[in-house]
């Protein structure tokens, strides 16, 4: 009777370890499906995404603001690995800054005379920063215009009103600023430039014009066709061949200093394309082919 129970007691301590020691079989089979091994693929993805882009600092016009946003999104999109960052003011202020010693890998200027001032090929050119000359184009093309707010209550239709009593306040580029320059220019060959200047406030640059224009602090504004169009103002007038004596120019150059000369002119070569070219037409520019 005792072997009988010793022999049971046996069978059931036996299956009991048995149990147990597959349990722990498939915990331990659980254990290991759960980890899942880097792949050399995944693993290069993830440090390609870790790497950081390279930074192209651009200077460029006011007026270009918009265009070059929408065209930054375009580029990069292509050019993973490239980060474009804009510096946007009047061409003068930014001519400055670069012979200052700024950081800057591509310059855009809304006027022939900025880019002529840092062009070594040019004999007045007395810089210490200068563009790399061969790489210098003529990029677009811009038309000056006189603008009023939506409404025109004033009833402005042309370049003279400014010299009678429907204006009473005028908003132009500084002198430093190339629409500024412009501006004077045109009031200068149509003799009312003097007449003027008591109705005049001055602005940092061409995006400040338009939007005292458009807020109505002010009467009337010269400014391109292309900020008329981002502003929504009333193009009233547009300044002729009579009354510039140049054509509204935009070069652009790569900096001869520039520490990513390569990249620069890739992203200059690509402002020329068609792709690029019908995202200028399409904010007003024309460009130069």
């Amino acid at each position: 009777m005792n072997l009988k129970k010793t022999t049971i007691g046996l069978f059931t301590l036996a299956m009991v370890l048995n149990f147990a020691g597959c349990g722990s079989k498939e915990k331990d089979n659980s254990s290991t499906e759960k980890i899942t091994p880097v792949s050399s693929t995944s693993q290069e993805s993830t440090n390609t995404t870790s790497k950081e882009k390279k930074d192209i600092v651009v200077f460029a016009a006011a007026s270009l603001t918009d265009v070059l946003d929408e065209l930054k999104t375009a580029y990069e999109k292509e050019n993973y690995g490239v980060n474009l960052t804009f510096n946007f003011d009047s061409s003068g202020t930014l001519k400055t800054q670069i012979e200052e010693g700024a950081d800057v890998d591509l310059f855009i200027s809304a006027a022939q005379k900025q880019m002529n001032e840092l062009d070594p090929k040019n004999e007045e050119y007395g810089g210490k920063v200068g563009i790399d000359s061969n790489s210098r184009v003529d990029l677009l093309e811009n038309k000056v215009c006189l603008v009023v707010s939506e409404g025109n209550k004033n009833n402005i239709e042309k370049f003279e009103d400014l010299n009678t009593d429907k204006v009473k306040t005028i908003a132009l580029g500084n002198e430093d600023v190339p629409v500024g320059q412009y501006s004077e220019e045109i009031l200068k060959n149509l003799g009312i430039f003097d007449a003027v200047k008591p109705k005049v406030t001055l602005g940092s640059n061409v995006r400040e014009v338009a939007s005292w224009v458009s807020e109505n602090t002010v009467d009337a504004g010269i400014i391109y066709a292309t900020d008329a169009k981002a502003f929504n103002l009333q193009v009233v007038a547009e300044a002729d061949d009579s009354m510039l004596d140049n054509k509204v120019i935009y070069p652009a150059a790569v900096l001869e200093n520039s520490k990513n000369k390569e990249d620069a002119q890739k992203f200059l070569d690509f402002l020329k394309t068609d792709k690029a070219s019908e995202i200028f037409e399409k904010a007003g520019f024309t460009p130069i082919k």
